[in-house]
């Protein structure tokens, strides 16, 4: 087995406060809102999209759902560590070209702080942290920033350990309210760290669906077949958008700062055909255009879990760079020089959805693994086929989670 030099990781981690960024506030908390900057919520969604899509590409008429806000938060932690060709293709994917690090670092930093009380009805957790092998030293300046602007929970664990992985996971499971399980599996013998985010929702609809109007319908399948789902119906005032090639509605969680959005392509078109308008400029004239009218609504209940290793769709959007073994270039994260080197080995995101009368919960999570190589009138809305959803903070304008639902579970 190769041996890597040994370095004393005490000297940088120890001492350092393992706080976790707790979002988490009671129902009954009042709202907060502190400004943010506008143009990290249009990079973090422009960016989501763009996974969406890729997603979509690899897995084509498969359920996608994603956290943007998720995937994004743990690539913004590992882009502090990232500098020269790295740092530039990161940026470049992650759309934050218009940013400097110190802005990216406080804006991700008043977002998660925007969100620590969401209202009545509405529970939100976000929580970062780092897992650091024992025996290697991390550059002091990128574990303080991510302790400051991330809240990281920073913790030094023995890599060899069968304990390792069961000990994250558990980290991972709390933070997820028991949603997101297995985030680490096999350790690499030569990974050196763990950047992970964890993130939790859970909203009461403004107007609840009674579950004595729930029944059995028809769900269109892309392949031309039907199953049969728990469709739940109400009728009342709702906000509504028809658009060109889909119609969509806005459904209200808690107090109303949080929302769902369904995009229900036209039956002459299809979901596809849809997510290909996904662009943060049309997503925001979209947000601006509802307006209220009398709707008889009928969507399924549904129940999503959904895992997706991001390295091929990273680096197909331009990111190939920072999981290439002889070319990435981690220097602001590891003092490593040749013939060492530190990259991107896994970007695994994993999540989950449960969508009832009463309202929605979901929780998604974000492992980046980083390792060492040697140098190489009343309408009708009946969403009775497949259709895009959307979990966003209407104040922030932050897309917490987006999916494509071919086929309700």
């Amino acid at each position: 087995m190769t041996r890597w030099p040994l370095y004393t990781a005490g000297v940088v981690l120890v001492g350092i406060a393992a706080t976790t960024f707790m979002t988490s506030r009671p129902s009954s908390a009042p709202e907060r809102r502190i400004p943010v900057n506008q143009a990290l919520t249009k990079a973090t969604t422009q960016f989501g999209f763009r996974v969406l899509k890729q997603l979509a590409d690899e897995y084509e008429g498969k359920n996608v759902f994603i956290s943007p806000t998720s995937i994004s938060i743990a690539l913004c932690m590992t882009y502090n560590g990232a500098a020269g060709e790295t740092k530039r293709a990161m940026a470049k994917v992650l759309e934050l070209n218009s940013l400097s690090l110190q802005e990216i670092n406080s804006a991700s930093k008043n977002l998660l702080e925007n969100m620590q009380a969401p209202g009545k009805g509405v529970t939100i957790h976000f929580a970062n942290s780092l897992w650091a092998r024992k025996d290697i030293e991390f550059k002091p300046a990128f574990i303080d920033t991510n302790r400051r602007y991330y809240r990281a929970k920073v913790s030094v664990l023995d890599f060899a350990s069968p304990e390792t992985p069961k000990t994250i996971n558990k980290w991972v499971d709390v933070q997820t309210h028991g949603r997101i399980k297995d985030i680490v599996k096999l350790i690499d013998a030569n990974t050196v760290l763990f950047l992970v985010n964890a993130i939790y929702f859970n909203g009461m609809w403004q107007v609840k669906f009674d579950p004595k109007d729930t029944h059995p319908a028809e769900f269109f399948l892309p392949n031309g077949f039907t199953k049969t789902v728990r469709m739940m119906y109400r009728r009342g005032r709702i906000k509504y958008l028809p658009g060109e090639g889909f119609a969509a509605v806005k459904l209200p969680y808690g107090e109303g700062r949080f929302s769902m959005y369904i995009f229900l392509p036209s039956k002459d078109s299809s979901l596809r055909e849809f997510c290909n308008k996904l662009e943060v400029g049309t997503w925001n004239k979209w947000m601006k255009s509802f307006h209220s009218v009398e709707c008889d609504l009928s969507m399924p209940k549904f129940r999503i879990e959904y895992e997706a290793e991001l390295t091929e769709a990273l680096s197909a959007l331009g990111m190939a760079i920072a999981f290439d073994t002889n070319r990435a270039d981690f220097r602001n994260m590891l003092p490593f020089s040749p013939p060492s080197n530190a990259y991107i080995n896994s970007v695994l995101h994993k999540t989950f959805v449960e969508v009832s009368e009463k309202g929605t919960e979901a929780a998604g999570a974000t492992k980046v693994e980083i390792t060492l190589s040697i140098a190489e009138p009343a309408v009708s809305f009946t969403v009775d086929r497949p259709f895009f959803c959307a979990i966003t903070d209407d104040f922030t304008g932050a897309v917490l989670f987006a999916g494509l639902i071919y086929e309700p579970t």
